[in-house]
């Protein structure tokens, strides 16, 4: 191919990637670009979104491992309670709707009880301490990563087609337990002795 024709093609691709840029900038800085959550993504940004989010999680969450004491029933327990308080409202469980706050955002969190046992346990470890932008998800980093392993328990047991009544049984369970500690905490100072009388 002559060197005139390579220019043409060159400044040919500058141009037209020059007017797709012009284009961009019109349509963000214009306002023309709807970020209300009741107008949906095109199909070919949702794509992408997903695929995005999905290649980060895994990319990142590779080199996490799982601690060998998670099936302790007592990570159960901790992590039933961070579900029950803390993710409950917007994913859902069994025989607990999402609440009208989760079906207002876009994109709308997942039903846990149907998506959790598509992750690795290493895949939902990093989601639950990082969160995801764009989406509502927000980082329990604040949380220690024993809270955070136990509620990934909680959450194997979710995935693997948890019952309502099992649902009902643990969160009942955790509910006793809260209450017997709380119980066991305050009798030795209610046993305690009065003080006698200052003169």
């Amino acid at each position: 191919m002559p060197p005139a024709t390579w220019r043409t093609v060159l400044l040919t691709i500058a141009i037209s990637a020059g007017i797709v840029v012009a284009a961009g900038a019109v349509y963000l800085y214009g306002g023309f670009f709807d970020v209300a959550a009741t107008d949906r993504h095109w199909p070919a940004t949702a794509w992408l979104l997903q695929t995005a989010r999905m290649r980060s999680i895994r990319m990142h969450a590779g080199d996490i491992r799982v601690p060998p004491d998670i099936d302790d029933p007592a990570k159960l327990a901790i992590g039933t309670e961070h579900f029950a308080t803390h993710c409950v409202v917007c994913h859902g469980a069994p025989g607990v709707p999402k609440d009208d706050l989760a079906l207002g955002m876009y994109p709308r969190p997942p039903y846990l009880p149907q998506v959790a046992g598509r992750y690795s346990d290493g895949e939902l470890f990093w989601i639950i301490k990082h969160g995801i932008k764009m989406s509502g998800m927000p980082a329990w980093a604040d949380h220690s990563d024993d809270e955070i392993w136990a509620t990934v328990a909680f959450l194997r047991k979710l995935g693997a087609g948890m019952s309502e009544a099992d649902y009902a049984r643990l969160v009942q369970a955790n509910v006793m337990h809260g209450m017997q500690h709380h119980h066991d905490e305050a009798a030795p100072a209610a046993a305690a002795p009065a003080a006698p009388p200052r003169h």
